[in-house]
């Protein structure tokens, strides 16, 4: 056979291996039930469900206990303005901290504000005086509305009985002595200071990683404990070419997560009302870069994987740490550098903070330069991984193959001498 129609013919059979395998594992997704389930019903439902929890953004007249043993005009005013924001609600006023501390047991009460005795006495004499501040961690939610309640009055009556302690000669300097430099706070690309604007963008990104890492995962788990030998690519003539294994697998892992990915971070955020502020065209070649880098990632997890269960504890243990580690919420700044760089070995952490700044603060390309570039980079290593998992699988194979074929033709000879 000439050299050139032996080149086109490799060329040709490795098209329709690769469409082959690309076929064969459509099938192997639909005839799996646990599959299904990871790669459409968790991505379909999770995100509504998340969204429908903290849809609401805020938490309003989140109920509080108030410890006052002080009982004076100052802490009774503390506690009218607290009671006064839209966030907080005053349940009750007691004199013993047991007695907040058993409502907050019966949920009556999410959180307790704490007067010591010597309040009042302290603010009159010059003294710094506390207040003190427990939250029940049940919910973030409860613990962000006391919290930004209290601090707002503490700040706006030092300021107060600061301008009443030092009287001014005029209006005007007594305003500047209140306040000496006026500021409004405005948050950017999240007007209302909202829970599901700030966390839920992350949480969508993060889903799609790791329902991969579970779906395929359980495929490769699936066929090492139906292959009498434990291998992870079926002994087949179309499964002999590395490159065709793992185009034809990531072939068809892209075709079903193009639509999970327009659902969880287009259709999700549109029905729910999250910011988005990114052009469609932007936010899809960011996403391009992101999808394969998952799908190579869970390939080459998958071939770790020795059973159909093995996914499950990755998703479990790894899901809220990538969550942090991606500096969403926890800031990158605070995080250690070992796992700081570690993060970046995870597609997600590059994944979320290039696709919040496009998505919710209206960025370019260019501006997430760095987290496309990274990337594109982990689509290419772990592209190289997966093909080097399948081929140690493919060699495995072949070696098993000539036992096999050996141990026969020594039996037949065997039987010939005889």
């Amino acid at each position: 056979m000439k050299r050139e129609h032996r080149l086109h013919y490799i060329i040709k059979e490795g098209i329709l291996d690769t469409f082959h395998v690309w076929k064969e594992e459509l099938k192997n997704v639909f005839k799996d039930n646990g599959v299904m389930i990871f790669f459409f019903l968790v991505p379909l439902v999770y995100p509504v469900l998340y969204t429908v929890i903290y849809n609401k953004e805020v938490v309003h007249k989140a109920k509080m206990v108030v410890v006052d043993p002080c009982d004076t005009y100052l802490s009774r005013e503390f506690i009218r303005r607290v009671n006064a924001t839209a966030d907080v609600q005053v349940v009750g006023v007691v004199a013993d901290m047991e007695v907040a501390k058993q409502m907050v047991d019966k949920k009556e009460a999410y959180g307790i504000l704490l007067f010591p005795s010597d309040f009042s006495k302290d603010m009159h004499e010059g003294r710094q005086a506390t207040v003190s501040l427990y939250s029940d961690m049940s919910s973030l939610l409860f613990y962000k509305a006391f919290l930004l309640s209290a601090t707002e009055v503490s700040l706006n009556l030092g300021k107060e009985w600061n301008a009443c302690n030092r009287p001014a000669s005029t209006e005007q300097l007594q305003q500047i002595t209140v306040n000496p430099i006026p500021y409004e706070s405005v948050t950017l690309f999240n007007t209302q200071n909202g829970f599901a604007s700030f966390l839920l963008p992350a949480i969508l990104v993060l889903v799609i990683q790791q329902t991969l890492v579970l779906g395929i995962g359980m495929l490769g788990g699936t066929t090492r404990e139906r292959n009498r030998f434990r291998s992870l690519v079926p002994m087949d003539r179309h499964y002999e070419g590395t490159l065709r294994v793992v185009l034809g697998k990531a072939l068809a892992y892209i075709v079903l997560y193009v639509p999970v990915c327009f659902w969880a971070l287009a259709v999700v955020p549109r029905l729910f009302t999250l910011p988005q502020v990114g052009f469609p065209t932007t936010v899809v070649l960011f996403v391009l870069p992101y999808l394969f880098a998952c799908i190579f990632f869970s390939m080459t997890l998958s071939g770790f994987m020795t059973s159909r269960e093995s996914p499950m504890l990755v998703f479990v243990f790894t899901s809220v740490v990538f969550l942090f580690l991606s500096g969403v919420s926890w800031p990158k700044e605070a995080i250690p550098p070992f796992w700081n760089a570690f993060a970046y070995l995870i597609p997600s952490t590059p994944g979320i903070q290039g696709f919040i700044r496009i998505n919710t603060s209206g960025a370019t390309l260019h501006e997430v330069a760095h987290a496309y570039r990274t990337l594109w980079i982990q689509a290419g290593v772990y592209f190289i991984t997966a093909c080097l998992v399948y081929r140690y699988q493919l060699i495995r194979n072949r070696r098993i193959i000539e036992k096999k074929y050996h141990s026969l033709k020594w039996a037949r000879e065997g039987r010939k001498t005889v």
